[in-house]
């Protein structure tokens, strides 16, 4: 044993002063701890609660707990970014090898202890067998050593070497919530905190000699850190940071106090890192082609998770809502792996393709269906139930929410539907390529399984009793059986693939199983309840394992291998000139072997093998389908609020959730958004393709609006009178606009299509207006209302008003297609048709469609009519619309036409500029409509105040998220950072356009500064005697500053532009002084006073 005086020698550490780094959970900081001199260093966090550094490359490491993310930054703040985002849980301790230049992090939710390169790449299961919680982390690179504290039912301290071998306990007695772990490299030791014991300990580095340092007067440590002969630990209870010595625990002191919540904490200092450590792995990575880590003599080469060379050949794929994970039958440890996969929300169905070693999943929050390679790269979009058919590259999968099976090929392209009717909740698919059959559960009202050729054709129910909740499906090809799980009836059964000779596999300990796999002479399930992945013998049930455990939300699951059977050679096949067919290529059984079939909207024409002529019209969407019925109808299908119309080479779309209005090309692509900003609840959209502009209804901000098709030159045409406008309609040879309102006195109006000779047509007798349609043949206008559940139908001007349908049970969208009227149905959730002139001759064109919105037909055999703005846009600079006898050029929103009635102004002359977080707006004081124009500045996210230079025509403002200020041009072109480090939070701006200079209040700081206009030449111009700073305001003639501040004595304050003669206004009557202003002409300030809550 050491003798005392040995015990109680000094380690003095030359170099800079040491700072002290801490994790606050909203915000990481630095303090002095002689000083107490308190910088921040990142703010705007989630949840930080562990953090490391490496001082050699000038890095901060740290842990969110809230987003499950690792992330890194300067140790200015700058070049935040994510290193791990996928696959944590809990990851409550980090620790850095600033040696062999490793990231190491323990994960209390996963139970493993990982490693990675410092980039993130090279991840590395480590240690995952007898952990329970693992918290804290330290690393004695020099030594090649780990140790970490464990939370679980047994609370230990361990140690093992850095690649995860010569693991060993070194304490666990009298040990509860060991917290922080810190190692003292100087003096050979270890030291921990207890939150539950309230203790401070130390130990040498084998755990011998054990003893409490402190013992009183810590509420609750959490993390702890040491530097020559003193100790720094925080505390949840006292929300402090403090300081003992390190021997005896004696000279205590409070560093700092009163923060938010103070977490990890480290010394900052070259000495915390030495760089006299050996690298083991030397100048080439130990000769490692992935992973080189260290050991107590040498070094160990390894791979990332899962691998033993660069490839996988075989593994479980499985769900877990938000991710999607593999565990490798190539090495010993099954551990999971999570696949990085951008923006999984809810995946629920899997299948895979070895051939081009794709995953394909569905995501039913985003109803859609995505693949990926197997290591999550080339990721894109093309809702339960999924197949591939490996053999002819076609996706199968099943909609519970539309009662649909559909296929598609595996790009997503040439989708249609191939089962619709009788299909209730179908759930699970599974596709037989050898033998031409398809086979799907449904959890309807009458759960059963059922079977079809892959081309829909010899459908049968094969096993339809004693079935609660059929999830998960599997063929095993060898003995021709079919594989399901029940979770209502906790089985796993087989049966022939006719539904004959059923038996049950296990009937016991399946709580609630849901997917199901085959591989080899295993089977394999996942289950909800028992929140596990469990195998047993495929044959007889027996030899049940946990492959691995304590996994919520689990999913699907597959093997993905590379020996699937192939194809059948003894009837035709696709394989051969897709089977002579012109588009989609179905397998079926034999003798067919295929048939040739169209995606949704074209007819197989009389030779059993071509499409009808023309262009695949079946769209998919992200968000939502558009489908085109084969006789000329655009069915538009979502489940929000959507409205859409079709033009000739383009569908145009609004979506009032995303509050957005976008077009794609027929076959999906060319998607863009046109309209995004200033959109409420977009109700109604018409297209004008003779005239080249698209019109919209907004029931939120009570407007119609028009602009060109992409989007510019947008105007606000109606906006006084407007009580929740809804659908809308053109006649453009007429000149001619409709619109149905929704209001609290529902009508019927038309105007010219510039807005003019607004008149209403209808407005008794209509209660929710929905449906809007112009009969240009038949000179009539027909409307659908949901309330009084009629078809009607009038003359052009409102005249001879009948009804053509009653009762109809809530209709929504109406079109006209030759001599007949089509329209969806909500409650029905169907379409119909009936004759345009009587009503007559109701039939059901498709049934079962939740979700219907709008519909529309389209004539491409018709010409387009006349352009009444004929050749140059009627000679307008800007917009051109018709009218009943011309038409008339108009502006953008807020901009005068000139005198010549033809020529706008290039920008409104007078106008008020306002913020509204997301958002930077003006108002026009030239025109009558006063409406708000958003200037697409892009990246907001929270901006608070703002100026403007009228010298340069240049916007200024701050962003309280990004902590930045900011400028743009008048057109939100060319914005770029003025101010990007050091602000905390910016409250108020000023542009002193004389002296070329830039003002800003930072609450967050207490400080006024100023710098030139292009952010140099910064300065602190008032720092002191301040409290909370707001507003603020400048009057270059007269030299002076004015702001306000919000503090515990509200005021507003004067001083000269360089900071000098400083002069309190007012002091009394001021509550939160929000807005200040300055008269130049009369030369007084006005202030605002918000009435309700600060903000």
């Amino acid at each position: 044993m050491l003798s005392n005086t040995l015990m109680l020698s000094s380690y003095i550490f030359l170099g800079p002063e040491p700072v002290l780094l801490f994790a606050n959970r909203i915000d990481i900081r630095q303090v002095l701890p002689h000083r107490s001199e308190y910088t921040l260093l990142l703010n705007n966090l989630e949840n930080a609660i562990a953090l490391d550094f490496h001082h050699s490359k000038e890095l901060v490491f740290w842990s969110d707990v809230t987003l499950d993310r690792i992330m890194r930054a300067n140790l200015n703040g700058s070049n935040v970014e994510e290193v791990v985002s996928t696959g944590l849980e809990s990851p409550g301790g980090l620790a850095i090898d600033w040696i062999h230049d490793k990231l190491y992090w323990t994960d209390s939710g996963t139970s493993r202890i990982e490693v990675a390169n410092l980039d993130g790449t090279h991840r590395k299961v480590l240690l995952w067998q007898n952990l329970e919680k693992p918290r804290a982390i330290a690393l004695h690179p020099m030594e090649g050593t780990i140790y970490w504290t464990d939370w679980g039912n047994t609370p230990r301290i361990e140690y093992s070497n850095m690649d995860g071998s010569n693991r060993r306990i070194i304490a666990d007695t009298h040990l509860f919530w060991p917290n922080g772990l810190t190692i003292d490299y100087a003096g050979h030791r270890m030291y921990w905190v207890d939150a539950k014991h309230h203790v401070i300990e130390r130990a040498d580095l084998d755990g011998r000699n054990r003893k409490a340092v402190i013992s009183q007067g810590l509420p609750h440590p959490f993390a702890i850190t040491v530097f020559e002969d003193s100790l720094y630990w925080t505390d949840w209870h006292t929300k402090s940071i403090n300081s003992a010595n390190k021997f005896t625990g004696k000279n205590q002191e409070i560093i700092r106090n009163k923060l938010h919540f103070p977490m990890d904490i480290h010394t900052l200092h070259p000495q915390r890192q030495p760089a006299a450590g050996r690298n083991r792995c030397g100048d080439n990575n130990g000769g490692c082609t992935h992973l080189c880590l260290p050991s107590s003599k040498d070094y160990t080469c390894a791979c990332p998770t899962g691998f033993r060379k660069t490839s996988l050949d075989k593994f479980l794929l499985f769900a877990r809502r938000m991710d999607i994970r593999r565990i490798s039958f190539d090495t010993d440890d099954l551990s999971d792996d999570v696949i990085p996969l951008a923006d999984v929300r809810s995946a629920v169905a899997l299948d895979w393709d070895s051939k081009d070693d794709y995953v394909y999943w569905t995501d039913v929050s985003t109803d859609s269906i995505s693949r990926a390679k197997w290591d999550g790269s080339n990721q894109e979009v093309h809702p339960a139930g999924l197949a591939i058919d490996w053999v002819t590259n076609k996706l199968y999968w099943t909609d519970a929410g539309t009662d649909r099976i559909e296929v598609s090929n595996t790009d997503g392209t040439m989708r249609t539907v191939l089962i619709w009717e009788n299909l209730d909740r179908p759930r699970d698919i599974v596709v037989d390529p050898v033998g031409g059959f398809m086979y799907w559960t449904d959890w309807g009202a009458n759960p059963k399984i059922e079977r079809a050729g892959m081309d829909a054709s010899n459908r049968l129910v094969i096993i339809s009793s004693n079935l609660t909740w059929p999830n998960g499906l599997a063929i095993d090809y060898e003995s021709q059986r079919l594989y399901w799980a029940d979770a209502g009836m906790k089985t796993i059964e087989y049966a022939s693939l006719d539904g004959s000779h059923r038996k049950v596999l296990i009937g016991n300990n399946l709580p609630h199983p849901f997917g199901l796999t085959l591989y080899g002479e295993r089977i394999y399930w996942t289950d909800w309840q028992a929140k596990s992945i469990q195998s047993a013998d495929r044959r007889t049930g027996q030899s049940r394992e946990t492959l691995q455990d304590n996994l919520e939300n689990l999913m699907d699951i597959h093997v993905f291998h590379r020996h699937r059977p192939p194809g059948t050679e003894l009837t035709p096949t696709c394989e051969v000139s897709n089977g002579g067919c012109s588009h989609l290529c179905l397998l079926a059984p034999p003798p067919k072997g295929y048939s040739c079939t169209c995606p949704t909207g074209i007819n197989l024409q009389s030779d059993g093998k071509t499409c009808s002529p023309g262009e695949d019209l079946d769209l998919f969407f992200k968000d939502f389908d558009v489908w085109l019925l084969g006789f000329g109808l655009v069915l538009f299908w979502a489940f929000s609020s959507f409205s859409f119309f079709f033009n000739p080479g383009k569908v145009y779309w609004s979506d009032s959730t995303l509050r957005k209005i976008s077009r794609a090309a027929l076959d999906g692509s060319q998607f863009e958004d046109i309209i995004t900003t200033g959109l409420l609840t977009t109700d109604g959209l018409a297209v004008d393709a003779i005239g080249r502009k698209i019109y919209w209804t907004d029931t939120g901000t009570n407007r119609i609006e028009v602009g060109n098709l992409d989007g510019s030159m947008r105007k606000v045409l109606v906006w006084q009178n407007l009580d929740s406008p809804r659908a809308i309609a053109l006649y453009h040879e007429m000149g001619y606009m409709y619109w149905t309102d929704w209001g609290e006195n529902a009508k019927l109006e038309r105007s010219g299509m510039d807005g003019s000779g607004r008149v209403v047509l209808i407005s008794n007798n209509l209660g929710w207006p929905n449906g809007l349609a112009v009969d240009k043949a038949g000179s009539q206008l027909l409307w659908a209302d949901a309330h009084t559940e009629r078809i009607e139908a009038a003359d052009l001007n409102g005249a001879n008003r009948r009804t053509l349908l009653s009762p109809v049970q809530h209709p929504y969208g109406l079109t006209l297609l030759d001599s007949y009227i089509y329209w969806t149905d909500w409650q029905t959730r169907s379409i119909h048709r009936a004759d345009k002139d009587t009503g007559a001759n109701v039939i059901l064109v498709r049934a079962n469609l939740p979700g219907l919105m709008d519909i529309q037909a389209v004539d491409r055999a018709r010409p387009l009519g006349f352009n009444k703005c004929g050749v140059r846009n009627g000679g307008c600079s800007h917009l051109c619309l018709p009218h009943p006898t011309g038409f008339s050029c108009a502006c953008p929103t807020g901009i005068q036409l000139k005198r010549d009635e033809q020529t706008c102004d290039s920008s409104p002359e007078t106008y008020l500029l306002f913020s509204s977080r997301a958002s930077i707006r003006r108002i026009s004081l030239d025109t009558s409509d006063h409406t708000d124009v958003h200037i697409p500045v892009p990246e907001l996210n929270n901006v608070i105040s703002l100026d403007y230079d009228s010298v340069d025509g240049k916007i200024y403002y701050t962003d309280v998220f990004l902590d930045v200020i900011r400028r743009a041009d008048l057109n939100g072109s060319n914005m770029e950072t003025v101010i990007g480090q050091g602000l905390k939070t910016t409250d108020g701006l000023a542009v002193d356009w004389v002296a070329r200079n830039l003002y800003w209040t930072d609450t967050g700081r207490n400080t006024i500064e100023v710098a030139r206009l292009d952010g140099s030449s910064r300065k602190v111009l008032i720092n002191n005697s301040l409290d909370e700073p707001r507003a603020i305001a400048v009057f270059p003639k007269k030299g002076y500053l004015f702001w306000t501040d919000w503090g515990h004595i509200a005021k507003i304050e004067r001083a000269n532009l360089d900071g000098s003669e400083r002069k309190i206004l007012i002091n009394t009557d001021l509550g939160w002084p929000n807005g200040l202003t300055l008269d130049y002409d009369t030369r007084r300030s006005v202030k605002d006073f918000p009435i309700l809550a600060k903000s």
